[in-house]
């Protein structure tokens, strides 16, 4: 056993390494959100993943802000109010999207789950549920709705799930390949993995360029492709069954975007740059954010 864990490690250390190796500027960036530091946005040639470097060594600080609303339920402006009517929205489209999957016993996983709004709505749906999420302060917005969620996979055992979902969480994770081996293991065989992230390949990348809001760095340590997703997931013997498009993603980074270039808002013009990613996504599948159906081969 000792010997299987062992060169599971050495393959995944491997793998990474992979993954940073012939690295090729690509953009530099700006944190936005917190230290407004510069960091530099690299390229993989072979992966089409793109790589922030430098990682900084305390990335838990560069979370620590009351703009960054995935760890908030804040409904005090009219960007906030409106965030929250779309994530209202896009929780039944997901319950929806979950129950279209024949499951066994209705297990699901939510990993990065936030402050457990969607565990909620899978609660009241009949699924039985866990959940994991780094911060403390998200975690306690989901005790207050009775959604007791662990600090990290570590914490899970004995158990593996019919449905494992990362709505936007697999662009922060620091060790990227043994982080995927742990989700494979904690799914049944004949589960199915939801991983959604942005598309650097999308009309609002391409147009917003270093200001585009998803880059996010540092927070967001990876960025993917349609092209990147398939090959990295091939790895660890899974594959990509279908994929979804997160429309209303355009939008919401086109207006942060448009803040970030401009240093105003401008919704009217965010509007009409969403509109036109959404429509020339269309023909091409190159979304702002896609969602990943994957199951093992």
């Amino acid at each position: 056993m000792f010997h299987k864990e062992h060169s599971t490690q050495h393959i995944n250390l491997i793998t990474e390494k992979k993954l940073y190796k012939d690295l090729k500027p690509f953009l530099n960036c700006i944190d936005h959100t917190v230290s407004k530091e510069s960091y530099e946005v690299m390229k993989n040639e072979e992966y089409d993943i793109l790589v922030t470097s430098p990682v900084p060594n305390n990335l838990d600080k560069y979370y620590a802000s009351e703009d960054y609303i995935s760890h908030t339920d804040s409904k005090t402006s009219l960007f906030d109010k409106t965030y929250q009517f779309v994530k209202n929205y896009t929780l039944k489209k997901k319950l929806k999207l979950i129950n279209s999957f024949n499951t066994e016993d209705k297990l699901i996983l939510d990993v990065g789950a936030g402050t457990g709004d969607f565990l909620k709505v899978c609660e009241n749906g009949g699924w039985k549920i866990a959940g994991v999420e780094p911060s403390e302060k998200a975690r306690s917005f989901a005790k207050n709705k009775n959604i007791n969620l662990l600090k990290d996979l570590s914490k899970i055992e004995g158990k593996q799930f019919d449905v494992i979902t990362l709505w936007h969480v697999l662009e922060h994770i620091p060790n990227l390949t043994e982080y995927i081996q742990q989700l494979k293991s904690l799914l049944k065989t004949n589960g199915v993995l939801i991983i959604a992230v942005p598309n650097h390949k999308s009309f609002d990348a391409k147009h917003y360029k270093e200001f585009w809001a998803a880059y996010d760095v540092p927070r967001h340590l990876w960025h993917f492709s349609r092209i990147s997703i398939s090959k990295i997931f091939s790895l660890v013997e899974m594959k990509v069954e279908k994929t979804l498009p997160m429309k209303f993603d355009s939008f919401y980074v086109s207006l942060l975007s448009e803040k970030y270039k401009t240093k105003k808002s401008r919704p009217i013009r965010a509007f009409l740059t969403g509109l036109k990613s959404n429509f020339k996504a269309n023909r091409s599948g190159e979304y702002s954010s896609l969602i990943y159906i994957l199951k093992n081969k």
